[in-house]
């Protein structure tokens, strides 16, 4: 190896000492280098600009609006441009690519998907919870059926009383065992997130009162989908 600036040699001697001095340098480099290190890959960083072109997705440069205003007529202006014809034919495209990436994003979203998952439903506690209620059938699933024929009661109850008062307490009383039941789950899901991961990041009363509320929803309306099946361990 030659050093930038060491001159070409014509004599043997010289070209030996340069593979000498080359080997020496070698050697000092790679013993300078930190554990873990790699040396330099030898060449520049490629663009961002420079990759795009090569991949065929280079972006057209946008500069956007600075105001309301100025965003107001610029669409105006690029609607004079076009013909009506046109102009709808971009405006149907453009409720199509919306279209597209909203079923798209519900798609992923449904399936669990990290990066399409509601604030509410993200973290790694959060997935074991719903995984967990999801595997198991609660009486909790019943409570919006139960909501549903507690409105119907005091619809009814104006035409037969004595019927609504009856059903009224029996709704009463499944209504206290969903919240008993629901306290427990509770307690349930915060042991077990506590056994597999010492360093939640959610308190007790939020984990708990998401378990509490995805037990109560008919499993066919819950969101992101379930990914498990009743029974299977979790």
């Amino acid at each position: 190896m030659k050093l930038p600036w060491n001159k070409d040699a014509d004599t043997p001697g010289d070209n030996a000492a340069d593979e000498n001095i080359g080997a020496f340098e070698d050697t000092f480099e790679d013993a300078s280098l930190p554990k873990g290190q790699t040396p330099k890959k030898g060449r520049p960083t490629p663009k961002r600009n420079e990759v795009e072109r090569q991949a065929g997705t280079r972006r057209a440069h946008y500069d956007a609006p600075l105001t309301p205003k100025e965003a107001k007529e610029r669409k105006k202006a690029e609607k004079d441009s076009m013909t009506k014809e046109e102009f709808k034919e971009k405006k149907r495209r453009e409720r199509e690519e919306a279209a597209s990436a909203r079923k798209k994003a519900n798609e992923r979203m449904m399936a669990g998907d990290p990066n399409y998952l509601l604030p509410r439903d993200q973290g790694k506690e959060k997935l074991f919870v719903r995984n967990y209620v999801d595997s198991r059938r609660y009486m909790m699933n019943m409570f919006l059926p139960i909501a549903l024929i507690v409105v119907l009661v005091m619809i009814i109850g104006m035409s037969a009383p004595q019927i609504a008062n009856l059903v009224s307490l029996i709704m009463l009383f499944a209504i206290v065992l969903l919240v008993i039941e629901g306290f427990f789950l509770g307690r349930k899901v915060n042991k077990l997130v506590d056994e597999r991961f010492p360093e939640r990041a959610f308190g007790r009363w939020t984990l708990g009162f998401y378990a509490f509320t995805r037990a109560t929803m008919i499993r066919r309306m819950r969101t992101p989908a379930p990914q498990v099946n009743i029974g299977d361990t979790v």
